[in-house]
Order: C-alpha cells, then structure tokens, then sequence
C-alpha cells in the first residue's frame, strides 16, 4: 500500500485558483502546458523559409518548418507555431498572457480560424502545398549563372539578387550566403558551385530563377564548366576599378562555346577609382559586346542591381525541354550526407519525377526510389514534382559514394532515354601522394577521401604506398589552390590529418624496344608517381605537359613580367594591348615551371595588378631527369622528383638544405646526396654526435691520444654501415611542404 506525501504548510496556506472557464491563461499555467513546452525543439533558424511563394511571413527571426508539436488539440498547435513564429519562446510566453502583459488577444479554443493572429507561419507541411512548381510553365523559367574574376564580386551580387527577390531578408549580415563551405569563409573565395531558385514577380508573371554561383579562380574552372551545362545564359561581372582578367576572358570563351547569352555586368561603380566607361570600351573590343549592353551595378550598395534582374528576363532565353516526354534529368553536382545518403543536383531537361517514382542511373544500371526532391532555396525546400526546365534536387537512396557520378543521366525505370552527353572527364595537372599521419586511420581517411570526391568529382583518386610513410594515395588536382583547399576541407569537415609530398604533374615517355611496349601494353606511358621515371636507356624520348597561359597587366610591368617568363622557359605567342594602359601576353608556359610559386611571384612583381590563366596545350618533348635523394647511399623513394636537366643542380641543393635543417643528429655522420644516375650534384652533411675521448688524458705522449682517436674513428665507421637512417615524418613534412625552394 502506497503513502501519499503530506502537503506542506505552504501548501495548505494557498490554494489553487481557479482560472475563467476557456481563458487562455488558466490552459497555459497547467500542467498540459508545460509538457507541450517541453516538447517543443527543433526550431528551424533559417530565413529562408520567411518567404516562400504566396506566402509572405513577416517573422523575428524564427519560422517553424521544422517544429515539431505532440498536439492532441490542432488550435493549440496553430497557436503556438504563431507565437513561435514571432520569435517568442516560453519565457516569453510566460511573461506574456500568463502574467497579464499585453502581447495582443489571447485566443480561445473554441474561437474560430479567422480570429487567429494574421501573422500566421505554416508548417513544413503547408509549405509543400503551398509550393506547387507546376505553377512555373517553361516561358517563365530563367537559368543563368554568376561567372567572374576572383574577388570581383559575384557572392555580393548573388546576396543582393537573393534580397531583392525576398528570399533571404535584407540584413547587414548578409555576405556570401551562399558560400557554405568554412574555407569559402576564412579564404573570401567561391570554391564551391552554389545553386539558388529566386521567385520573382514581373509585370503580373511569376518567373522562377534558377541561379548558379560559380567560383572565380583558375584551378575551379571544371565547376564553372559543369555548372554552365544546366544554365541557358550567364552574367558576366567585370570589376569597374581593375577591368577584364585573364579568367575573365576565360569565362566567356566558355559560355561562348556552350553557347549561352552573356549579360556583362561592370561592378563597383561606387569605388573611387573606378572608370565603368574604360571597361565598356575593354569589354567592346575583347568580347564584341556593344557598350551599351553593359549594365553599370554597385553590388555592395545595391545600385542598380533590379535591372540585372529585369535583364535575365528580357535577355537570356527560357530552356528547350518537353514535359510530355519521358523524364531525362542530368546530374551536375552531388554531394554526401551521413544519414540520407547521396543528395543529387539535377537538371530536367524532359518530364517530370516526383516523390516515389522509381528512377533508373544510366552509368551504373541500378534502380532507386525517390525519397525526396526539391529546389534549394537557398537551403533544401521539398516539393512535390519537378518539372523539365527547372534545376533542383533529388534523394534516391543512394547509400555508396560510387554510385552517384557527375554527368550521369538519370530517367524513369522501364522509359529508357538517350543518355546526355555529360561532361569531359577533369583533366588533372597537378598530382601529389596523400597519407595518413597514422596508419591507424588509414580506413576513416579512405572513407572522407571518397565522400569528399563525391562533392569535389575532379579529383582523381589512385592507390599508393610508401617505404616510410605507408599505404596512401596519389591524388590529382586541377591545380596547387585546388589540392590546398582539398587537404583543408579534409581537416575542417572530417578531422583528417595527412601528409602531402611534393607536387608534380604528369609526364609522358615513349618505349623504345617492341619488348617494353608489350609489358606496357602501349608504346606512350604516362608517369604520375616520379618513383616511376624510366630510364634514358628504356625510352627514345621524354614529354611534358605544356600549357598555353594568358597574363593580363598594366603595361608598366611587362618587361618584369617578360624577364619572369622567360627564367620559366616560357615562349612568347601574342602580345596585345587591350587598352591604353593594359596589355595581355600569351605564353607557352612548361606546366612545371608554373604549378607551385609562379603566380605568387607573379603578383609580387606587378604588386598584385597581374593576373593569371592557363588552358592545356598538350605536350612538349623535353630533357628530363629523375633525380634521387640518398641519404649514407640508401635512396629516399618519397623525395624523388623529376626535373630539367638545366634546373636539376639548383633544385637538388635546395632540397638538400632543407633536409638538412629537419633530419635529427645521430651519432655517426650522415651525408645527404642529389643524383642523377650515378652522378652527385649535390651534398650536405649532417655531423655526428662526438664524444670528446681525449678529456682523460692530461698531458703523456701523442701517440696515446691518437690511438684513442683512431679507435673512436674506426667506431663510428662501423655504426655508419650497419646503422640505418630513419628520416621522421615530421621532418617529412618540413621536406615536403609545398613552398618555393627559394
């Protein structure tokens, strides 16, 4: 038999009040209300939601697609996600109408929906309802991206075109929204493609733009390229202080190809020393683009900025698609995520695929259902359909990181289509050996490089291994930012720790004798691992990659620049001035000779005016060497590196120096050679640890203190050779850093 506790004094003292009959200040003090409050979590911070089309919300902050209420009473529930949609939480609320504050009528149970507060915020829900993409027919659909020179300002253009169409509020905060990535944050650069579907109202028509933020830097080029597959025309922005750049030039070259309409757009016009007029007359003369054509916009400011919005409309055409025919949607981006699997950025261009449908991948011939689609807005927004001609995405429960392949086309199961042509693979120019500073982790290394190439498709992946450093991978980038940014995301999102060897791009070798091309398989073979290099005696000749490289300076660098050039064994193709004070050069540029510091020394002698890029243009034959690193004769497989035979002595002496400064003192001598072949061009010594033997002696004969010398030499000699120098892997890194030697 159970005892009930006594009530105490206190207790007995005060009894319980009795509330109104339906007030709500009696509902809200009781018990039910303060599970209800308990349970209320989960409250979706993002703006994006505030907006949605037809549904303008006026909130403080706070909407609650995501909120999640145990109700048994739907009113309770409609009233709470109202004060909760106003930004008040239960502390509030417990000042409010339960203390008798005025916060507005409190309403009842029993009242009716249309005396509920206007400032009304729907569910998540609601919002699928309410987001009905087939109220956008194919005329009224606009996909475009935002293409630029680094630092020219594409994320401020893209944040003020996010405003002005309500989907983000307009606050001081807002600055590269849609840059997500922590490295995008802490460089001040796009290193990741970024779509956005802005909903805006013009002349009575509801448009849906589809906008795509590209990156800006030369060794990103292959998501600009993939993100113009999904696109019908592009803005291309022009800084109105420092004009045309090199990757300027590229980018329209490929929308050029892609065939899209360009919108030029001369930013920062509110700079002091701007001149929008010198780069209208630029742009007319480089592109072919009349001056009046030119849209003059300060991003930062928003001057301007809704005619950028009025000419994407007037300008750039609506996409070819057909919704009758069977579905055929391209994926261009993907990325990873740990509990729903592979999330798909595709772009319709037939039909329409709607939750549960079930899909079929042309690349792999696997079936999957469609968990989920929707448009990012700029964050995930699920909808119930998609229809051709509008960019969103889609999850299909695709759980391994192989299975969802950029380019892939994917169509409705048993309505087979034609594949679309896709992408070119990313050609890498840059490869360098990845490993684990632990071999422990080798296997969580192994899963983040996967899901990370997932996200990042131009990355090539080969499996390696090392002496010293263990089992790894030989990885390809598109460039040296592009493999710092790549280890810095692997650190940032998946706490890796790794070690990067020197960098190094591909060579070419063709076999001389008919045996060594039936073990190759093929008379030209291609070296990524310098380890690798064959021998003078194996092959009739050795290529390098070259590629064709265009700087655009002011013309009082150009002799600095010349002179920079030619120390790179560049050769001068063009040289044009694009106005009076600019000019730009066309070199052909061996890839080697630019992949690690040259664009640094570049902006160091034009003070940072120069700007740089460069496009494959094949390969050269070359006088190539393979130079090892001995250390007491033994060689160091991981410092093997292959270069020039003009620039082998002061390549190797540098090395040589650096290792020195990181290898540990033993106690015999340890010499640290460059070779080439059997020839040494190059050495240092790191002295041994050397007991001092004579210290007992205090005066007597010579010959005793040379006896004991002779027997400390005779000693250290033989710990030379039966003694093993092992180099750290810390010293490894110092060695291995990607700086300049000089």
């Amino acid at each position: 038999m159970s005892r009930r506790r006594a009530p105490c004094r206190r207790q007995q003292a005060a009894p319980r009040r009795a509330a109104p009959s339906g007030c709500f200040r009696s509902w809200y003090l009781g018990r039910a209300t303060r599970g209800l409050l308990s349970s209320l979590h989960r409250v979706c911070l993002s703006p994006v939601h505030r907006t949605l089309l037809g549904v303008p919300l006026k909130t403080n902050g706070l909407c609650c697609c995501c909120l999640l209420v145990p109700s048994p009473d739907a009113s309770i529930a409609r009233v709470m996600w109202t004060l909760v949609g106003r930004g008040w939480g239960a502390h509030a609320l417990s000042r409010g109408w339960a203390t008798g504050a005025a916060l507005g009528p409190a309403p009842t149970f029993g009242a009716a929906p249309e005396s509920w507060p206007t400032c009304r915020v729907y569910s998540s829900a609601e919002f699928k309802e309410k987001l009905d993409m087939s109220r956008f027919p194919v005329e009224n659909i606009r996909n475009f991206s935002i293409v630029a020179h680094v630092d020219h300002g594409k994320s401020t253009l893209a944040d003020r075109l996010l405003e002005l169409t309500g989907t983000i509020d307009k606050t001081e905060n807002n600055k590269q929204v849609l840059d997500k990535l922590q490295v995008e944050r802490e460089r001040g650069i796009t290193v990741k493609a970024q779509t956005a579907s802005l909903f805006y109202n013009c002349e009575g028509k509801q448009y849906l733009l589809n906008l795509i933020d590209t990156p800006g830097h030369v060794d990103f080029s292959y998501e600009v390229s993939r993100s113009l597959s999904a696109c019908q025309g592009v803005l291309l922005v022009v800084d109105a202080n420092e004009g045309i750049q090199a990757q300027t030039v590229a980018n329209f070259f490929l929308a050029f190809e892609a065939q899209l309409s360009v919108i030029p757009v001369i930013n920062k016009i509110d700079l002091k020393n701007a001149d929008p007029e010198r780069v209208e007359n630029q742009i007319e003369k480089v592109f072919d683009i009349p001056s009046d054509e030119c849209i003059k916009i300060s991003a930062k400011l928003g001057t301007n900025v809704e005619s950028v919005l009025q000419a994407v409309i007037e300008r750039i055409p609506p996409p070819k698609v057909h919704r009758k025919n069977p579905l055929r949607a391209l994926v261009f981006d993907s990325t990873f995520d740990q509990y729903r699997g592979v999330i798909a950025n595709v772009a319709l261009f037939d039909g329409v695929v709607s939750k549960g449908d079930k899909i079929v991948s042309a690349h792999t011939q696997k079936t999957y259902e469609v968990n989920e689609v929707g448009v990012l807005n700029p964050n995930e927004q699920p909808t119930h359909k998609l229809y051709a001609g509008q960019v969103g995405y889609l999850i299909a429960g695709m759980k391994n990181v192989i299975e969802a392949q950029i380019g892939d086309t994917l169509y409705l199961h048993k309505q087979p289509v034609e594949p679309l042509p896709g992408f070119k693979s990313a050609k890498p120019m840059v490869f360098a050996g990845m490993y684990p500073v632990d071999q422990s982790e080798y296997n969580n290394l192994k899963s983040a490089i996967e899901k990370l190439t997932l996200n990042d498709s131009s990355v090539t992946v080969h499996r390696d291994s090392s002496l010293a450093l263990g089992a790894g991978w030989r990885l390809g980038f598109l460039g040296l930012l592009h493999m710092e940014v790549f280890n810095q995301r692997l650190e940032q999102e998946y706490n890796a720790s790794v070690i990067l060897t020197t960098p190094t791009v591909p060579y070419k070798a063709v076999l001389s004798s008919s045996k060594l091309i039936k073990e190759y398989r093929e008379k030209e073979i291609t070296i990524i691992n310098p380890a690798q290099f064959p021998d003078k005696s194996k092959v009739t000749e050795y290529l390098e990659p070259v590629v064709l490289g265009t700087i655009i300076t002011p013309d009082e660098y150009t002799g600095k620049i010349m002179m920079l050039c030619e120390a790179r064994r560049a050769v001068q193709k063009n040289m044009i001035f694009i106005d009076q004070n600019r000019v730009m050069l066309k070199y052909l540029f061996p890839l080697n000779e630019i992949v690690v510091d040259f664009y640094d020394s570049l902006k160091s002698l034009s003070s940072g005016y120069a700007s740089f890029d460069y496009e494959d243009a094949g390969y050269q034959t070359a006088e190539l060497v393979k130079m090892d690193i001995l250390l007491n004769g033994n060689t160091v497989e991981e410092l093997v590196t292959v270069v020039h035979k003009d620039k082998a002595h002061s390549i190797g002496k540098a090395i040589c120096e650096r290792l020195k400064d990181s290898l540990p003192r033993q106690l015999f001598e340890i010499a640290i050679q460059a070779a080439i072949g059997s020839k040494i061009i190059a050495r240092e010594t790191v002295k041994a640890y050397r007991k001092n033997v004579l210290a007992k002696c205090y005066g007597g004969d010579i010959t005793r203190k040379m006896k004991l010398l002779k027997r400390q030499a005779e000693g250290k000699k033989k710990l030379r050779k039966i003694g093993n120098v092992e180099v750290p892997k810390d010293a490894f890194i110092k060695v291995l850093k990607t700086r300049s030697s000089k």
